[in-house]
């Protein structure tokens, strides 16, 4: 399956635009969060997260859409490698 993950880092911006990119690369299903990245509680992530298996694509439009610093995003990284 490819999941596609958008985040704005306000409730006032919109997201139609991350959504649009990721509806073109064929993402199934796009999970959203609006806040900041300095928070680390991310419910959209989270759930991303859980449901992507072993063989899934995860698309993102930007890396800082994902995670806020490099030592973050390695940490993802390292999660999604650990999956089944």
């Amino acid at each position: 399956m490819k999941y596609g993950y958008t985040r704005v880092s306000t409730v006032h911006q919109d997201l139609e635009g991350q959504i649009q990119v990721l509806k073109k690369e064929g993402c199934q299903k796009i999970f959203q969060d609006k806040l900041t990245g300095t928070n680390n509680d991310r419910p959209e992530l989270q759930e991303l997260l859980k449901q992507l298996k072993t063989g899934d694509t995860l698309v993102i439009i930007k890396l800082d859409r994902l995670a806020r610093s490099a030592i973050d995003g390695i940490e993802t990284i390292k999660q999604l490698f650990k999956k089944e």
